[in-house]
């Protein structure tokens, strides 16, 4: 049996709520974030959308996922991320609340979300600066 001291546990709870706050400390991380409330996004819409470079936007995105605020999925040569949900440990979640609860209103946000939906009906490989 792998026996794990209370430390360990505070450590590891520690280490993982120090993750997310890390990761909430971006203004570009916080844009993905509110990006994904509506729903699932292929990498190359979030691209679009925040105009940076494909490997920045990878970047931050797996800051997130690392933290535990987002999942993603591979289809072929498309990756997908959604906000982590019900499965997610509470932290995550109420983290996710916050954000949510906070940004929802604020006017970038919003003109993100237009940006958003402009290229949402486009095809991928229209939208894809990443696989031309």
């Amino acid at each position: 049996h792998f026996y794990t001291s209370p430390i360990n546990e505070l450590e590891y709870a520690m280490n993982d709520f120090v993750a997310v706050t890390k990761a909430l400390a971006d203004e570009t991380r916080l844009r993905v974030l509110m990006l994904l409330e509506p729903g699932e996004l292929c990498l190359c819409q979030l691209i679009a959308v925040l105009e940076l470079s494909p490997s920045t936007v990878s970047k931050h995105v797996s800051i997130l996922a690392a933290a535990g605020l987002v999942e993603g999925r591979k289809e072929g040569r498309w990756r997908y991320y959604k906000l982590s949900g019900r499965g997610a440990p509470q932290h995550v979640r109420e983290a996710l609340k916050w954000v949510r609860t906070h940004l929802h209103d604020q006017p970038g946000v919003q003109r993100d979300r237009k940006a958003c939906c402009a290229i949402a009906d486009q095809p991928l490989e229209e939208v894809s600066c990443c696989y031309r």
